[in-house]
């Protein structure tokens, strides 16, 4: 890709960020609107976690395929491809006439999604080539999950409750239609000088995981455990399947060598832990906001905004840390924030208290605030530029795993301490192991944040690259090392 200037850099940076806020936007309007689905479909806890869980299942099975195959066929090529899908699901879901066919609609958005982000990141990557501009750069992209959690739950209650539910996908096509003709107008095709080649059994095996892993862990509390002990058996098998194939690739889905690096490992389990919390903390927040205290939309996505607001100032902030200091201030402070909001929930049970949920909101907004920009950039360093799309489509998913595997734990453990009982009676004891979930996520993200990012991992990092043999990624992961 050649050298552009800096006004034209920054201008791709902005029409990749609106990529990404349409995605982040979708996700958080939506769990406004999750009582609204609940009253008019007659859905079950279940029926609302398929509604979420089906469109980041199929977003994470697919992103690292959406990565490669920009790399290969062109990443301006697969990125418009990209909103063209999304805005035609964002239609679909609109006009959808019950629970099951919106479900299958917001899996046609996703299949548009996986080609947005890791994509729009590699574009970002190849776009900002210095190590501390593309930390900041990051740090922008960061802050604006940060705009989409402050503005989702406040434009989509004034929808909800103005206009309806249906009305909240229709913010995805005027944005995605902008970005689609910014993009064929400013955006420079870019390629890898050495694709790798399309690895259909590995794409397989993570689709059989992902799938039969978030069906059982569902399904369970509705069907038994019985019933989803195959489903839970194909993800074994799948997982093994995997870690038995994929080394024996010269050009896998995703190359397991690069797990031996602490650093590029650590950013992949904090990424599922971080997102698994954030996952679990909408999902019980907006129920309860909605059907236990009687909030209605709007006023529910002004609660949201304590959590909201830190997430967006404390994003470009770690992202200049991690440029500045490295990774370690921001995903200890992060793994620390999160980690005493789910306790205050769990042994405190601060929803209860305005003042305590207002505590609890805005700690854990400035953990996810921090948590962003390490992650992304420890995985994109440690990967070789020219696979960037691959790089990104890492990070990516395991985000999507995490919000994926957080709805669907949290989801069914509430779903089981519920029963038969209300929602106003049972909903605060029956969310305490969430929160406990939660809490432990963020103790993850804060003892994996210390340890990979210390002078043994920096260590298993250089002799990661050592044993690669390709020059540039050895640049690369030892760059990562450093940082």
């Amino acid at each position: 890709m050649p050298e552009l200037s800096h006004r034209r850099r920054l201008l791709v940076l902005a029409i990749c960020c609106m990529s990404l806020l349409i995605v982040s936007l979708d996700n958080t309007v939506l769990n406004v609107a999750l009582p609204s689905l609940q009253r008019e479909f007659h859905a079950s806890t279940s029926g609302l976690q398929w509604t979420i869980d089906a469109y980041l299942l199929v977003l994470a099975s697919l992103l690292m395929l959406s990565g490669s195959t920009a790399d290969r066929i062109g990443r301006k090529r697969v990125f418009m491809a990209g909103l063209v899908i999304f805005s035609a699901g964002s239609l679909l879901c609109s006009l959808a006439p019950n629970l099951e066919l919106l479900i299958v609609f917001r899996m046609v958005q996703a299949v548009g999604g996986s080609m947005l982000n890791p994509v729009a990141m590699s574009i970002i990557t190849n776009t900002f080539t210095d190590s501390r501009e593309r930390a900041r750069a990051i740090g922008v992209w960061g802050a604006v999950v940060g705009i989409s959690m402050a503005a989702g739950p406040l434009v989509g209650g004034l929808l909800v409750e103005s206009v309806g539910w249906r009305s909240i996908f229709w913010l995805n096509i005027p944005i995605g239609v902008a970005a689609l003709l910014l993009t064929l107008r400013f955006i420079p095709e870019s390629r890898a000088p050495k694709p790798r080649r399309a690895d259909p059994v590995g794409q397989l095996l993570v689709i059989a995981l992902f799938g039969s892993l978030t069906y059982a862990i569902i399904q369970a509390p509705d069907s038994g455990l019985g019933a989803v002990a195959p489903f839970g058996a194909i993800a074994l098998v799948a997982l093994i399947g995997l870690l038995w194939y994929e080394p024996r690739r010269d050009e896998p889905l995703i190359d397991l060598r690069f797990f031996h690096s602490a650093p590029f490992s650590g950013a992949t389990v904090i990424a599922i832990s971080a997102f698994s919390a954030l996952g679990g903390f909408l999902f019980l927040s907006t129920l309860y906001l909605q059907n236990v205290r009687g909030l209605d939309a709007l006023h529910a996505g002004l609660w949201m905004l304590p959590m909201a607001a830190p997430t967006f100032l404390c994003a470009p902030l770690s992202g200049r840390l991690v440029g500045s200091r490295g990774p370690r201030v921001p995903l200890l402070v992060a793994g620390a924030a999160i980690t005493v909001s789910g306790v205050l929930f769990g042994a405190f049970e601060a929803e209860t208290s305005n003042a305590t949920l207002l505590l609890g909101y805005v700690l854990f907004g400035i953990g996810f605030g921090f948590v962003n920009a390490p992650i992304t950039n420890t995985a994109v360093s440690g990967m070789p530029r020219a696979q960037a799309g691959v790089a990104a489509a890492v990070a990516s998913t395991s985000r999507q795993l995490g919000q994926t595997l957080g709805v669907a734990v949290v989801g069914a453990i509430l779903a089981s301490g519920i029963g038969s009982s209300s929602y106003r009676h049972a909903f605060v004891s029956a969310a305490r192991p969430g929160w406990w979930i939660i809490a432990a996520c963020g103790f993850a993200v804060l003892v994996l944040g210390a340890v990979t990012s210390g002078r043994w991992a920096h260590r298993t990092a250089e002799r990661t690259a050592e044993r690669l043999e390709s020059p540039e990624v050895r640049q690369t992961v030892g760059a990562s090392g450093r940082a």
